[in-house]
């Protein structure tokens, strides 16, 4: 087969810390190379590194055997290369044809090319089955429609290798299958790809071939029909990993109780008619396909929106009258579901984010003023508790990986020992390690008596974790079921809203 991609004795350092050392990859023509390792084991930089967003300190990149200029993208973009962020950069406000044309002429030009361009975009998106109104706002389109777009963009540009980060985080099961589907038919076409993922599975039934790196160095590579989930665990992590398994024990009184709540008018309601109770030492699994009505029912139980009918009430109190300081006075906490938008300020330091919600406690001030030693002697402890790799309390939080954020916003919530907590997407973006971790520290919650409402798109996970089960469509609650009882089969049902038809038909 063809090479079309060649990284030699790559090396990358940012201060004391090494996070691409002496990397050696190879790509070859219409192969599916996956990129897996731990939140922080150097995969994002190296694949910026490709593209021109960094600089190597050591160390060459070859595309279609030419060598590019380092830290210069519009050679990579020029040379074939395209990549596709784990966080879209695209402008909400403008049309999917001005976002694809964007930085794509001079600005000397002084008639832009639109019809041409228009042209290209429906032919591209014809030949690689990706459907797209050429006239939409992004803003107003579904997160896979805005997958799609930046797929688009990179190959409106001429790209024959295209890089995908995280490609699935944020897409529910069904959009990334058929997104794997769309990519296997562009390699037919004479595409070839890399993607970085923490799911296995997908690593299992979509690629070729498995790169593995562990603190920055590669460590294996292996043909993926003859590798399997467990060996690349082990290799992603240097040990035999194993997810905790939720154990039966009794439950305390209820602390958070919905009924018959509301959110939003009459007739378009992002949230119709919930009832749901969370007991102390419970957890209970709200799933559902993504667009559902899960982001309105995060927003509720933060207590940035407000029910328009019905009654919320956390350990008696309403919610209503609570607002987002006071649920967190109340005991309540919440892993939200975007981490940079909501979970994090990224120009504070680590230490600055871990006590952000309980920055007015007498523990992390006085008199109005901050007693710095003591948050950071916190966020010391986070980082050591929840293997944050490569941080100190002061390092800049947008420099940490999205895992490693993760667990900056996990070790915040359940260090104030909550009496509630609202767990939307915790794995999202983990590795298979980090969510063994996750899972045992959401589990530990739990015995110590707090009550969590899960809210994921990942079944398993719900299955795993959660003591009862309940699914949501378009805004509506199923009644709950056991997770003893939640097969496969009844839980794709009712996220069907089967369980909804049946009760129009009686």
């Amino acid at each position: 087969m063809t090479k079309v991609l060649e990284l030699e004795g790559i090396t990358k350092r940012f201060g004391a810390l090494t996070a691409n050392e002496d990397v050696t990859l190879s790509l070859h023509q219409g192969e599916i190379l996956a990129l897996l390792g731990e939140n922080g084991a150097g995969k994002t930089t190296l694949m910026n590194i490709l593209f021109g967003h960094y600089a190597a300190d050591a160390g060459s990149v070859r595309v279609f055997g030419q060598e590019l200029p380092p830290a210069t993208p519009r050679a990579a973009i020029a040379a074939g290369v395209g990549m596709v962020h784990q966080h879209f950069t695209l402008a909400g406000n403008l049309t999917v044809l001005d976002n694809l044309m964007l930085g794509s002429e001079p600005l000397t030009r002084l008639r832009s090319a639109r019809i041409a361009a228009r042209r290209k975009l429906l032919q591209i998106a014809d030949r690689f089955g990706l459907p797209v109104d050429p006239d939409a706002r992004v803003g107003r389109l579904s997160v896979g429609e805005r997958q799609r777009v930046e797929i688009l963009k990179a190959l409106h540009r001429d790209a024959r290798i295209l890089i995908l980060d995280e490609p699935t985080a944020v897409l529910a099961r069904p959009e990334a299958q058929r997104l794997f589907e769309t990519l296997r038919d562009m390699t037919r076409e004479g595409l070839s790809l890399i993607f970085i993922s923490h799911k296995l599975h997908e690593v299992m039934s979509a690629s070729d071939r498995v790169a593995v790196l562990r603190g920055g160095r590669m460590v294996a590579e292996r043909a993926t029909a003859e590798t399997s989930p467990a060996e690349l665990a082990e290799l992603m992590v240097g040990r035999r990993v194993e997810r905790p398994v939720r154990e039966a024990h009794r439950t305390g009184g209820p602390v958070l109780v919905a009924e018959r709540v509301s959110v939003g008018p009459q007739g378009a309601r992002a949230l119709d008619e919930l009832s749901f109770t969370v007991q102390a030492g419970e957890i209970l699994g709200i799933v559902g396909v993504s667009g559902n009505g899960q982001a309105a029912l995060g927003a509720l139980l933060s207590g940035l929106m407000q029910p328009s009918a019905g009654r919320l009430t956390l350990a008696g109190e309403n919610v209503a009258a609570l607002g987002p300081r006071g649920m967190i006075r109340a005991g309540a906490a919440r892993i939200p579901e975007d981490r940079h938008v909501e979970g994090v300020v990224g120009e504070l330091g680590l230490w600055e984010n871990a006590v952000l919600e309980r920055l007015r406690t007498p523990t992390f001030s006085r008199m109005g003023f901050v007693r710095r030693a003591a948050c950071k002697a916190h966020a010391a402890e986070i980082v050591a508790r929840f293997d944050i790799r490569g941080a100190t309390p002061e390092t800049r939080t947008r420099l940490l990986s999205g895992g490693n954020m993760q667990k900056l916003i996990l070790g915040r919530v359940l260090s104030s020992n909550p009496r509630f907590v609202l767990a939307n997407q915790p794995t999202r973006g983990l590795d298979e390690g980090a969510i063994a971790a996750v899972h045992a520290e959401l589990l530990a919650a739990r015995t110590a008596g707090a009550a969590i409402l899960l809210i994921s798109e990942e079944l398993e996970e719900a299955v795993a974790l959660s003591d009862r089960i309940q699914a949501i469509v378009k805004g509506r609650l199923s009644e709950p079921i056991g997770a003893d009882e939640a097969d496969p089969q009844r839980l794709g049902l009712m996220m069907a809203g089967v369980w909804e038809a049946q009760a129009h038909a009686s």
